[in-house]
């Protein structure tokens, strides 16, 4: 049986509030009272900025992360001290607040968030590619050009994010028009991952690829033909079969 939010204990609660515990499932961190965390984590942050905070309290995840970055930036905060904070959600924060950070390129907003991008914990990760998605999107080809390194890097995150983070479709985001249209922009960071040793790779790359498939399913049905010949080994099966699962 699921758990909802009710059903977290309080005391248990108290300590996600208080930024001493990570969030150990989704249900957990969407239940995080982000006045208070803000408060607990940054205790200089300032009654005005609380309650600006607590106005949000019923508006949506990603628009209240937001929010917390930029009330982060305006108290000055130290965003080295909140990358290494015990709270997951804190960390969380970070990458909003890299990806509005004025002032920085984009190989600067990817230096910073990469070990971010790298993070242990499953929500971090997410949080890293979403905060930065709007700005990839936006200078797209830039964008494919300084990740297709990340895709031999040795973390098989840092490989995932190069891929997720451009997902035409993706989850709790914009879509991408432009590689709705054109998938095959992104062959300079799909093609090196289409045998990736990682399940959590694999599976972003069929993610990425059975997005694709709904504006262009021939293409995708041609490149996992294509895939299969060049790479006949199982991580390549399974990443198309997976590719491919909602075309008939």
């Amino acid at each position: 049986m699921s758990r909802g939010v009710a059903d977290i204990a309080p005391a248990r609660l108290a300590l996600l509030n208080q930024g001493t515990v990570a969030s150990a499932t989704l249900t957990e961190g969407l239940a995080i009272d982000f006045a208070q965390l803000l408060a607990a984590a940054v205790p200089a942050i300032g009654a005005a900025r609380l309650e600006r905070m607590r106005a949000q309290a019923a508006a949506g995840i990603t628009g209240r992360m937001a929010l917390a970055a930029q009330l982060l930036l305006e108290a000055d905060a130290d965003l080295a001290l909140l990358q290494a904070h015990p709270s997951d959600t804190v960390r969380g924060w970070a990458c909003f607040a890299i990806a509005d950070q004025p002032g920085l390129t984009l190989p600067q907003q990817l230096a910073a968030l990469r070990p971010l991008a790298d993070d242990g914990h499953f929500g971090v990760r997410e949080w890293a590619w979403l905060a930065l998605r709007p700005r990839l999107a936006a200078h797209l080809l830039e964008a494919i050009a300084l990740l297709a390194p990340w895709t031999a890097d040795p973390s098989e995150r840092v490989r995932r994010f190069a891929c997720e983070a451009l997902r035409p479709r993706g989850v709790w985001c914009a879509h991408i028009a432009r590689l709705k249209a054109e998938p095959q922009l992104a062959l300079p960071l799909l093609q090196p991952l289409r045998a990736d040793p990682a399940v959590y790779v694999q599976d972003s790359v069929a993610n990425w690829l059975n997005d694709a498939a709904k504006s262009q399913p021939d293409w995708v049905r041609s490149l996992c033909t294509q895939w299969l010949q060049e790479s006949p080994v199982a991580a390549t099966a399974r990443i198309c079969k997976r590719a491919q699962r909602s075309l008939p």
